[in-house]
């Protein structure tokens, strides 16, 4: 199984890239954002693999990152949504905004994406909410090894205290998708002891810029 492949960049498409390594030319395919962030043609690039094997078909699809690579995999375990599909929401949207997304559970978002219809937008919020919920506000945009992590000691606030805050602005007549943002912002400033109140107030200011 291919889990990873660095070569050079042969010639590429809307949802696909040839790498050469060692003069192998493997046909991978990718989501338009991950395209964008690859070098030019004749450029080195590395990229992790997906496998699927099918009885006419093994396609690699490749990403630049473990955050997207795992999104691919979450948005397939929803009826309705193959591999094509996922490509395409990855193309418009980021790891964390999906995850604002499927919190928020802003169906009208996901209806942007070509092949996402009301139904299917519908399933991905209603049964990937409980899966993002249990991960901490920020995953996938602070990184604890990071030189600011190591030089402050700071993590996120928890769980329980960045939702009250999040509803409270939302209460506060603020878009639920908004809210979220703010606080993820400025949960990964103020750090794991920060109190409801100092989320409250610091979302109130990035809201307000």
């Amino acid at each position: 199984m291919i889990a990873k492949l660095t070569g050079t960049v042969d010639s590429s498409g809307d949802d696909w890239l040839i790498l050469d390594v060692n003069g192998v030319g493997y046909l991978i395919f990718c989501s338009r954002k991950t395209l964008s962030s690859l070098p030019v043609d004749g450029g080195v690039s590395s990229l992790l693999i997906e496998t699927h094997v099918r009885e006419d078909h093994i396609h690699l699809y490749g990403f630049q990152g473990t955050g997207e690579k795992a999104w691919f995999s979450l948005l397939q375990t929803v009826q309705g949504v193959g591999a094509k599909v996922a490509l395409a929401i990855l193309s418009l949207f980021g790891s964390d905004e999906l995850t604002q997304i499927v919190v928020a559970a802003d169906k009208t978002a996901l209806t942007r994406v070509s092949g996402v219809g009301p139904k299917v937008a519908g399933r991905i919020t209603a049964e990937l909410k409980e899966k993002v919920s249990k991960m901490d506000l920020g995953a996938g945009t602070f990184d604890p090894k990071s030189s600011e992590a190591k030089t402050k000691g700071a993590s996120v606030p928890s769980q329980t205290a960045a939702g009250d805050a999040v509803s409270a602005l939302v209460n506060l007549g603020y878009g639920r998708v908004d809210a979220f943002g703010a606080i993820a912002t400025v949960g990964r400033s103020l750090g794991a002891e920060a109190t409801i109140e100092q989320l409250i107030t610091e979302g109130l200011k990035e809201l307000a810029k």
